[in-house]
């Protein structure tokens, strides 16, 4: 069973809805017990990080996200999930966060509006991405993604950057930790790289 954790933020459904195409049963759930029962785990949502974690905090997610992970089970965050793994976010004020990813979440920079570009970054964008990591097996190098976010995550270590995009600077639009993968896009929302990625998940 693919397990959806649900911290109070939207989304869920798109992401249930997605596996379940590609021959996988998903469960959504905010209860911790669940949580820790799950194979493989998705963290998906949108939302402010501030909220994503106090919702977190609120279901008891956090240590029950920690022991699934302990276990080397297969853990993917989608969005605002990706940003999570961050130590901590800028965003709306400092916040932290679960720390397997070394870095901080910052907000692009306000100068690409007077390039006329506009914040969010909304819409289908290229990823560059690690060829041997079996989350993008299958898939175009360069295939485009949808994305919608005003922050982003910025790795500390070269090793946790699965894949970068450009919109009018270079961002880390995938990270990858031992057992941890993390999109900054929409899979759910991607067609078929997008469902690709997620049948190459649940099949790891």
């Amino acid at each position: 069973m693919i397990t959806i954790i649900d911290f109070g933020g939207g989304n869920l459904r798109s992401v249930q809805k997605s596996i379940e195409y590609v021959g996988f049963q998903a469960e959504i759930t905010n209860d911790a017990e669940t949580v820790r029962k799950a194979t493989h785990l998705v963290f998906p949502g949108n939302g402010a990080f501030g909220d994503c974690m106090a919702g977190m905090a609120k279901y008891g997610l956090i240590s029950a996200v920690d022991e699934v992970i302990k276990k080397g089970n297969p853990f993917l965050g989608i969005c605002i999930g990706m940003q999570s793994l961050f130590e901590k976010s800028y965003e709306f004020g400092v916040h932290s966060g679960l720390s397997y990813i070394e870095g901080v979440v910052k907000r692009f920079p306000d100068e690409l509006i007077s390039k006329g570009m506009k914040i969010p970054h909304t819409g289908w964008n290229s990823v560059h991405f690690k060829e041997n990591h079996p989350v993008f097996r299958g898939i175009k190098q360069d295939s485009y993604f949808y994305f919608v976010h005003s922050y982003y995550g910025e790795c500390k270590k070269e090793e946790n950057i699965l894949g970068t995009t450009n919109y009018g600077v270079d961002f880390v639009s995938a990270v990858t930790y031992e057992n941890i993968t993390g999109v900054q896009f929409h899979p759910e929302k991607s067609q078929q790289a997008g469902l690709k990625l997620l049948e190459n998940f649940c099949n790891l």
